[in-house]
């Protein structure tokens, strides 16, 4: 799931809502002689969950009992297969982020916002696996000093409660910097429970907490390894990744000093992530391989969560010895030396990976699984590996994957540079139709990150429910201003302008498709793609554009040719502008897609 989308529920919900037979489960937070305690019909009930909606069934014969999830996505199968597992859910409801362009003083936008979220509670609420409401997740900026938005939240929590008495209210911030303590218990009193995301500092956050002023009973709702901004980095500036036994250890000593230590505030914890995530890396926050192998940190969570040892650990892996200089000069030949063993004294197996390297950002946003050079691995073994670096320059990464015969697996990852002008990797190919935008709530294969002139004039909503084009929503954006310009490119990957690996392949598409209307009409709208220029590393390899085009108030579809072009690599998928000249001026897009 895309934390990027500013999507929760639909506003208007097609299908009915299902009767749940058993009824709600009632869960409360009550306080104690010593502090907080979460029940769940009516006895103690210690969270030790993970994040994520896969493999559920592995969750519970691991003695885990709640996952967490970001929004509500496929929440009904969630929901049932939870409670056929002796589950529970803190089902998340997504609240937009204003650096995805959530304007929390558009009185609109925040109402659209609320509508969505009370269907959501309304559809749901009355579902026996359900746990909580999970209100947001780092939605609150890097401080926390925006009142608006802790507004929102409050409303919203003010709201779940009038139509749900039977779950608390959480919401979830990222870490607890700047004034996020001291404004979510000021500006948030129907908030039941402080949701904290948190990993190098995971370790002292109780302690951190109770000195910044929490004094609400809090939920660890992601721990994992330090995140790539908390670790040590090359010269290049490519973080050095743990190794998944050193992940492991990591996850036991936050469970223990943060979760297990402080019962008496800590509600419990949400492990991150129980799947695989492309975050940095392909390995760094998955607490299973992309293959779905297990790691260690699921063994060490299994002990933690049902107090016995799994009967087969995963195997134990050392960091990857380069054998000779980090930086290797183009076509070089590189020897990486391993060191790894079966807890059990079983056979193990390993294979190798060289990929991409190069984005770094934190935050979560999607982003793109970078190429792979299998022609690098020259000469493979249990004991390390021979690798033929690539002609082109710029930062690679080397991963070992190490497997034994009872499905548990542990990895390493290696970066590398090498010398030179940095050369284009193949962009992947895209299976057409590829959906730049449908409905808010699938997966887009475009971000709209690349505001561009004078953004402050934009208003963009996805999640607009003005008679769309088709199905539940469309795209409304606004630009309030008598001057200048401004427009919105949606990129892949988000806010890159050209700087790193990305784009699609997308040969065999004929048109670039979209359904358009004016509020009034009458409105000059510029529509495009292809932005990026050849000067930079990572560009466009076609361009097109509709100018000036005049819309009508009815829904009219647009299309640009795209016959004799080479669409090898489209990073910048669709982009409209406008000018002052032509505003203010409001209009609504759907149905974006290359054919």
């Amino acid at each position: 799931m895309s934390r990027a989308a500013l999507v929760l529920a639909a506003l208007v919900i097609l299908d009915p809502i299902p009767a749940h037979a058993d009824g709600p489960i009632p869960v409360q937070v009550v306080r104690t002689a010593d502090g907080w305690q979460l029940l769940r019909g009516g006895g103690p009930y210690f969270i030790k969950g993970a994040g994520g909606s896969t493999s559920l069934k592995a969750l519970a014969e691991a003695g885990g009992n709640s996952i967490r999830t970001w929004g509500v996505d496929h929440a009904d199968a969630i929901l049932d297969e939870a409670k056929r597992l002796g589950l529970t859910v803190t089902l998340g409801i997504w609240l937009g982020h204003e650096r995805h362009g959530f304007d929390y003083n558009n009185p609109d936008q925040v109402a659209r916002q609320l509508e969505s979220a009370r269907q959501a509670i309304l559809r749901y609420k009355d579902h026996p696996a359900l746990l909580m409401w999970g209100l947001g997740n780092e939605m609150e900026g890097p401080k926390g000093d925006r009142a608006a938005i802790w507004s929102a939240v409050n409303n919203i929590a003010a709201m779940a409660k009038q139509l749900d008495p039977n779950h608390p209210t959480m919401t979830v911030v990222a870490e607890i910097g700047g004034e996020k303590v001291k404004n979510v218990h000021r500006l948030c009193p129907e908030i039941d429970v402080v949701g904290i995301n948190s990993y190098g500092g995971a370790p002292t956050l109780a302690d951190r907490y109770r000195k910044a002023g929490g004094t609400r009973p809090f939920v660890l709702t992601e721990f994992g390894p330090n995140g790539s901004w908390e670790v040590e980095k090359t010269r290049w500036g490519a973080p050095f990744e743990p190794t998944s036994t050193q992940k492991a250890a990591t996850y036991r000593q936050t469970y223990l000093r943060c979760v297990a230590a402080n019962r008496n505030l800590c509600l419990g914890s949400y492990a991150f992530v129980w799947g695989h995530k492309q975050e940095t890396t392909a390995t760094w926050f998955g607490l299973f391989l992309p293959d779905g192998a297990r790691t260690p940190a699921v063994d060490d969570l299994t002990e933690l969560w049902s107090g016995r040892p799994p009967a087969d650990r995963c195997p134990t892996i050392r960091p990857l010895r380069l054998e000779g200089p980090t930086e290797l000069d183009p076509g070089a030949s590189a020897r990486v030396a391993l060191s790894a063993d079966d807890p059990e004294h079983g056979p193990i197996r390993v294979r190798w990976e060289l990929r991409r390297d190069g984005a770094y950002a934190s935050g979560g946003d999607a982003e793109a699984v970078p190429p792979a050079f299998p022609n690098a691995i020259v000469q493979p073994t249990q004991n390390g590996v021979t690798l033929k670096m690539p002609e082109g320059g710029g930062g690679y990464r080397l991963y070992a994957f190490v497997y034994d015969r009872q499905g548990g697996a542990a990895s390493a990852s290696l970066p590398l540079f090498v010398k030179g002008r940095v050369a284009m990797p193949k962009a992947q190919h895209a299976a057409l139709p590829l959906v730049v935008y449908e409905e808010p709530d699938r997966p887009q294969a475009f971000a709209p990150s690349g505001w561009m002139g004078n953004q402050a004039a934009v208003k963009l909503d996805p999640n607009c429910r003005e008679a769309p084009h088709s199905g539940r929503a469309c795209i409304r954006v606004e630009y309030n201003d008598r001057r200048d310009w401004a427009g919105v490119v949606w990129q892949h990957p988000a806010n890159d302008w050209g700087d790193v690996p990305g784009g699609y392949n997308l040969t065999g598409a004929k048109r670039l498709t979209f359904w358009a209307r004016g509020a009034k009409g009458g409105e000059f709208v510029g529509f495009a793609f292809g932005l990026i220029p050849r000067e930079k590393p990572f560009h466009d390899t076609a361009h097109g554009k509709l100018e000036r085009v005049p819309l009508s108030a009815e829904w009219k579809r647009y299309s640009i040719d795209l016959t004799g072009q080479d669409l090898s690599r489209i990073i910048s998928g669709f982009c409209w502008t406008a000018t002052g000249d032509d505003g203010p001026l409001m209009f609504f897009l759907d149905e974006i897609r290359f054919e």
